[in-house]
């Protein structure tokens, strides 16, 4: 149920994040989620991606730095609350998140959490076990 996602390491210049996307829309990968955490001089992009290998593949041969992590995706209801309850959930087990962010589904009342774990394979068991529903990379692109 991990889901895969990909880092891309970028400087922080101009035209940098064009780049990436205008590689990515050449070959029509489509960006269902992103994330930017930036320094003084470079960047990490976070992507959810259909073809997650192709796409590594394809920006590594354009030279871009870029690894694939395993993040856990999880579908709530987009609501107050529902966040809450699935870090309580994370907490109340002592699951510590290394970094998170969210997306809201198209023609749809939910929302997509993407979560980033110090113990991955616990916390997958843990939300199940709880009721919460973690998501497979196919279910993210239905």
């Amino acid at each position: 149920m991990n889901v895969k996602q990909l880092s891309i390491f970028l400087e922080n210049k101009v035209g940098r994040l064009l780049e990436t996307t205008e590689v990515l829309a050449s070959q029509d990968i489509n960006i269902r989620a992103m994330s930017i955490a930036d320094t003084t001089d470079f960047g990490i992009v976070r992507l959810i991606v259909e073809n997650v290998d192709k796409a590594c593949r394809l920006l590594k041969m354009h030279d871009f730095t870029v690894e694939i992590t395993e993040v856990i995706a999880v579908e709530i209801d987009d609501k107050p609350g529902q966040l809450a309850k699935i870090l309580r959930t994370l907490q109340d087990n002592n699951l510590n998140i290394e970094y998170c962010y969210a997306f809201v589904e198209r023609n749809q009342d939910k929302a997509v959490v993407i979560l980033r774990m110090e113990s991955t394979d616990k916390a997958i068991q843990t939300l199940i076990n709880n009721g919460i529903k973690v998501l497979t990379q196919g279910e993210l692109f239905r």
